[in-house]
């Protein structure tokens, strides 16, 4: 498994110093750091129509943007073209592994990994992420400026591509293999490959305040939650019709604030919301379904890897009764479970000792049975 290292500052030191406030070149943050996987193989990803993908490149001095499935990249050349595919992770257990070596930020806050396959002179153009992002060059170099935050101008390249004007670099840097760019959202950046070379970026994303309210929206109609009227039987006489007066405008804000204040709802909610996976997943359902007992044995001798990109999460409020959020549905188990579910949402890889406590729960074991067989889980 993939270990960062830092050499000049602690993890500690990073994040109070480094993590959505400034850029830094780690240098050989992976030594001896290898693609994880090849660049064929991610040609052939591409190919895919589940799996989202751009080549992006120039033409006649124009930049250009197409998104995949491809058949084929001969027409593209043998220079000045990139090609991006999202969600990796979803789809290469060795990649997935790359995560693990960032998880001093929760999972929650984790986008994908992308990965970029660019041909010398290859890149994407000079560009703002909204998103925290750590590239880790693989094969090949790749050489990569950074400018400050502040009042760019941005435009559209391209209808897919939205660009910003020419900055000053405070980090101006050639990458090989095993050296990490950290980037915070709003810093101007652009990378520039000098030879084929492959890069690994792996991305932490935030939900807006909209995306949450529209999300929570959907939770409350799904759940027939917060379909309670206003009631006022104590209204006192008011002479302007069109008027909405402070009075009311608070009862009305009390009314959506009581949702917000529900512990209950709040925490299923989030769970469910934060668990849904933005990509496809690679799901492998078992031709043969496994039996319980035969899950046991498996988790016994081998033990049980959860497939790239799922996300499982579970909150303080209500783990206290065995209760985690998967895939965008909620899970309860019972009380006596609770270590067996922090066990199975912390961990990729799990076996029987660690979840000791879920496999006397028939519920909890008739769960993680369907999920094997739905391809959530799988024999390590």
């Amino acid at each position: 498994m993939l270990t960062l290292q830092l050499s000049e500052f602690s993890i500690q030191e990073f994040l109070a110093n480094y993590w959505q406030k400034k850029p830094v070149l780690i240098r050989q943050g992976f030594p001896g750091f290898y693609d994880l996987i090849r660049p064929d193989e991610l040609a052939g990803l591409a190919c895919e129509s589940q799996i989202e993908s751009r080549v992006i490149y120039k033409k006649d001095g124009e930049w250009q943007a197409e998104s995949g499935p491809f058949e084929s990249y001969g027409r593209f050349g043998k220079k000045d073209w990139t090609l991006v595919v999202q969600a990796v992770d979803h789809w290469s257990p060795d990649v997935a592994d790359l995560v693990q070596a960032f998880s001093f930020i929760p999972k929650w806050r984790l986008d994908d990994v992308m990965i970029s396959y660019a041909a010398a002179g290859g890149g994407v153009g000079p560009h703002i992420d909204l998103y925290d992002v750590f590239i880790c060059q693989g094969s090949g170099r790749r050489h990569w400026r950074v400018g400050d935050r502040g009042n760019h101008r941005q435009f559209a390249a391209h209808p897919a591509l939205l660009h910003t004007e020419a900055f000053e670099a405070i980090i101006d840097a050639e990458l090989t293999a095993g050296d990490i760019l950290y980037i915070p959202p709003g810093f101007p950046h652009e990378g520039v490959c000098l030879e084929n070379s492959m890069s690994f970026s792996v991305g932490f994303r935030s939900k807006s305040a909209r995306d949450m309210l529209s999300g929570l929206a959907d939770h409350l109609i799904d759940q027939d939650l917060g379909s309670a009227l206003i009631t006022d039987p104590e209204r006192p006489l008011h002479t302007k019709q069109g008027h909405i007066n402070n009075s009311d405008l608070a009862m009305i804000k009390a009314q959506m604030q009581a949702i917000l204040n529900d512990e209950t709802v709040m925490t299923d909610f989030i769970g469910s919301f934060l668990s849904k996976t933005k990509c496809e997943l690679d799901l492998q359902a078992l031709d043969d379904e496994i039996s319980e007992d035969e899950l046991i044995d498996i988790l016994h001798n081998e033990g049980l890897r959860r497939t790239g990109g799922l996300r499982c999460f579970y909150l303080d409020h209500s783990i206290g009764q065995g209760v985690c959020y998967i895939d965008g549905q909620r899970y309860g188990f019972g009380a006596q479970t609770r270590d067996a579910v922090i066990a199975l949402c912390n961990n990729d890889e799990i076996d029987a000792d660690m979840l000791a406590d879920g496999l006397s729960n028939p519920v909890f074991v008739k769960a993680l049975q369907e999920w094997v067989n739905q391809g959530y889980w799988y024999p390590d």
